[in-house]
C-alpha cells in the first residue's frame, strides 16, 4: 500500500520528477512550490514522508525541518540538495532530518530512501500500538497479587526491567518463572525486540550448543545449511533459559563465556559472533545446594545470579488462591459461553488445598471445573482436587502467636464467605452466622477490602 509523500520545491519541474519516481511505488505524491502551501497541507491532512528541497526562498528547507519537528516529531523528512550545499544538509541531519540526496540524483537510489523512511515510521507505529497493548496486558494492576510476597516482588521486578543485568528466578514448578522473565522483558525498553525462550532440560548437551549457539553448513551430521542459535536470534531482546540447573558441566563452562564475553560461536565457526541479549535464568532447584553438591559451577551460579528472583509457592500466600481462581475461571467459562461462579463449599475447598502444583495446578483445576460443572455453581466434586493435598498443613500455618494463627484462619473463612456472596457483606454475614456489623469490625481489624 503506498504512502503519502508531500514534495517541497520551488521548481515546478523538479517537483514533478521526484512525484513522478514516486508514484511507481504507488505513493500518492502531492507538489507544493513553497514551505508555507506544505505547512498547510500537512497539518490539515498529515503526511507519511516529506522531501524538501533545501534552498528555497522565504522557508527554506532548514527551517521547514525546524517547524515539522515542532508539528510532527515523528514524520521523516528527507532534503534534496546540490553538491555544495551537503555540509547544511549534514547539519540539516544532526537537526532531527531522516536523510539528504544530492543532485542530479538517481531515481532507485531516492525510491529506496523513501522507502526506508515509510519503513521506519511503520515500525514506529507498530511499537507504540505494541507498548499500548503490553501496558494494558502487563500493567501491575492487571496481575494478580493479593500477598504481600507478591507484590514486593513485582515491584521489583519493575525496578530491574530496564538493566541489563541478568536475572536468576527461582521456584517450585507451576510458580510462574516465565511470567517473570516475560515481564522483565516487556517491562524494557527491550519490548519491541524478541523475546526468545528455551527449556535447557529439553535438548541433550550436543543438541542445546547448537540450540543456543547455532552451527555453521556441514557443522556436523546432518547440518545442510548454516543456523542461527537463540542468542543470536534474541539479539536485542530477551533470551529466558528455563532448567537452568540441569546443564552439565562442560556446557556450563561455554555459557560462562558467552555471559562474560557478550559474544557466541557457533558450532563449526571460527569467528565469535557480537550479541546483544539479555538473559533470564530459571530453575526449580535450589542452586547454591547444587553448586555445594558441585553439579553446578559456582562462578557461572555467581554470573547468573547478578538480581536474584524468588518465587514464594502458591501454600505460602494464600491470598492469592481466589484472585487467581477468579482469574481463571472467567477466562474458561468465557471460552465455554457459560455464567459460572465458586460454590461456598468450592471456594473452601480452593482454600484448604496444599497446592503442591502452584499456580499450574490451580489453572488446571479451574479448567477441568468448567468442563464438568453440571449448572450455574462449582462444586468441591468438579474441581477434582487430591484428596491427599486437601486441608495439608503448612509449617507457616503454625507461626507465630494463637491469636495470629486464628487470624490467618479468620480471614481465610471471610474472604471465602465474601467471594461466595459476590461480595455482598448481607449474605457473607448470614453464611457466616454473625452480625453484619461484627462481619464489619473483622474485616477492618484484618484490612480485608471490598472486591
Amino acid at each position: 500500500m503506498g504512502a503519502r509523500v508531500v514534495i517541497v520545491d520551488d521548481e515546478e519541474r523538479m517537483a514533478a520528477v521526484v512525484a513522478m519516481a514516486l508514484a511507481r511505488d504507488g505513493h500518492a505524491c502531492e507538489t507544493y512550490g513553497s514551505a508555507g502551501a506544505a505547512l498547510t497541507a500537512i497539518e490539515a491532512r498529515g503526511a507519511d514522508v516529506v522531501v524538501s528541497d533545501l534552498r528555497m526562498p522565504e522557508i527554506d528547507g532548514l527551517e521547514l525541518l525546524r517547524r515539522l519537528r515542532a508539528l510532527r516529531p515523528r514524520l521523516p523528512v528527507i532534503l534534496l540538495t546540490a553538491h555544495g550545499s551537503v555540509p547544511s544538509a549534514v547539519a540539516a541531519m544532526r537537526d532531527g532530518a531522516f536523510d539528504y540526496i544530492a543532485k542530479p540524483f538517481d531515481n532507485d537510489e531516492l525510491r529506496a530512501l523513501v522507502a526506508r523512511a515509510i519503513n521506519r515510521t511503520r515500525l514506529e507505529r507498530e511499537n507504540h500500538w505494541l507498548r499500548q497493548e503490553v501496558g494494558s496486558r502487563y500493567a501491575p494492576d492487571t496481575l494478580v497479587a493479593e500477598s504481600a510476597s507478591s507484590r514486593a516482588l513485582l515491584e521489583l521486578v519493575r525496578r530491574v526491567a530496564a538493566s541489563r543485568a541478568t536475572v536468576l528466578v527461582q521456584g517450585e514448578s507451576g510458580t510462574g518463572k516465565e511470567l517473570v522473565a516475560r515481564l522483565l522483558h516487556f517491562w524494557s525498553d527491550r519490548v519491541g525486540q524478541p523475546f526468545v525462550a528455551v527449556n535447557c532440560k529439553a535438548f541433550a548437551e550436543g543438541v542445546l550448543e547448537s540450540e543456543l549457539f547455532g552451527h555453521e553448513k556441514g557443522a556436523f551430521t546432518g547440518a545442510a545449511a548454516a543456523r542461527a542459535g537463540c542468542f543470536e536470534r534474541a539479539d536485542g531482546g530477551t533470551l529466558f533459559l528455563d532448567e537452568i540447573g540441569e546443564i552439565g558441566s562442560d556446557f556450563q563452562a561455554k555459557l560462562l563465556r558467552v555471559l562474560q564475553e557478550g559474544e557466541v560461536q557457533r558450532v563449526g565457526g571460527a569467528a565469535p559472533r557480537r550479541v546483544d541479549t539479555r538473559v533470564v535464568c530459571a530453575t526449580n532447584r535450589t542452586l547454591r545446594d547444587e553448586v555445594a553438591a558441585g553439579r553446578f559451577r559456582e562462578d557461572l551460579f555467581f554470573r547468573l545470579n547478578v538480581i536474584p528472583l524468588h518465587l514464594a509457592p502458591l501454600r505460602e500466600r494464600r491470598e492469592d488462591v481466589l484472585p487467581l481462581a477468579e482469574r481463571f475461571l472467567a477466562g474458561f467459562a468465557g471460552e465455554a459461553g457459560r455464567p459460572l461462579r465458586f460454590g461456598a463449599e468450592a471456594t473452601a475447598a480452593l482454600l484448604a488445598h496444599a497446592w503442591p502444583g502452584n499456580v499450574r495446578e490451580l489453572e488446571n483445576a479451574v479448567e477441568r471445573a468448567v468442563v464438568l460443572a453440571r449448572g450455574s455453581e462449582i462444586t468441591p466434586e468438579d474441581l477434582l482436587l487430591d484428596p491427599a493435598a486437601a486441608g495439608a498443613p503448612t509449617p507457616a500455618a503454625f507461626e507465630g502467636t494463637l491469636q495470629e494463627c486464628l487470624d490467618r484462619a479468620a480471614d481465610a473463612r471471610l474472604r471465602a464467605a465474601l467471594a461466595a456472596a459476590g461480595g455482598n457483606r448481607v449474605e457473607a454475614a448470614r453464611a457466616l452466622g454473625v452480625e453484619r456489623t461484627t462481619l464489619y469490625r473483622m474485616m477492618k481489624r484484618l484490612g480485608i477490602e471490598d472486591r
